[in-house]
């Protein structure tokens, strides 16, 4: 299902990454919202625990998303983003490596024909949470009760990818080579009178 992978960091080195990367995180904004930055950030206390909640709320993301959030925002907004903003720019900096929101996703999933392997898939977790929502299901049931488990599968397979899982799709089993058939001796004498009598011979 997924690709071989060496370990990864441990937690605790993930999380100095993280803090680092949010270190980084806030000079940028620093630079950029300079006067909005120091009002809103005017105790250093008070940035500090801000910092650790965005850490927390942020864990899950690799640092790389994080920074491609972080940029997103600064060049779509002229406010210092809250942290909802920030985690929606995390998010929206997956599309930049093609994985497509979960409303795109689902009707991705929803329409390719069978046999879903043989298709082209816009990323391997829209066919992997489709697979996981069963495919019977998805095609069988109204798009109300459908959406809401796809959307459950897709945002744990999206989580996996920013974290920095390497996602490919599942390996197609190869098809046994055909075994020729091997007939008797009456058989063969069988097959021959069945020939000449089709042929008229």
């Amino acid at each position: 299902m997924t690709s071989a992978t060496p370990a990864g960091p441990t937690d605790s080195q993930h999380r100095d990454e993280l803090a680092d990367t949010l270190n980084q995180v806030f000079a940028l904004f620093r630079l950029n919202y300079h006067n909005q930055f120091y009002a809103a950030y005017a105790d250093t206390t008070q940035l500090n625990q801000i910092k650790r909640l965005w850490l927390d709320a942020l864990s899950g993301f690799t640092p790389e998303t994080i920074l491609s959030g972080a940029k997103r925002a600064i060049e779509d907004s002229e406010y210092l983003p809250s942290l909802k903003r920030m985690l929606d720019c995390c998010r929206n900096a997956l599309d930049r490596i093609g994985i497509p929101d979960s409303r795109a996703a689902f009707l991705e999933a929803c329409e390719k024909p069978s046999p879903k392997l043989e298709q082209a898939w816009s990323h391997p977790v829209v066919y992997l949470a489709g697979r996981d929502s069963d495919w019977f299901f998805l095609a069988n049931n109204p798009e109300r009760i459908t959406f809401p488990v796809f959307q459950g599968h897709y945002s744990r397979w999206v989580d996996r990818v920013s974290r920095g899982d390497h996602i490919e799709l599942p390996s197609r089993p190869e098809l046994p080579e055909p075994e020729p058939a091997v007939m008797d001796k009456a058989q063969r004498q069988e097959a021959l009178r069945k020939l000449r009598s089709d042929l008229d011979l």
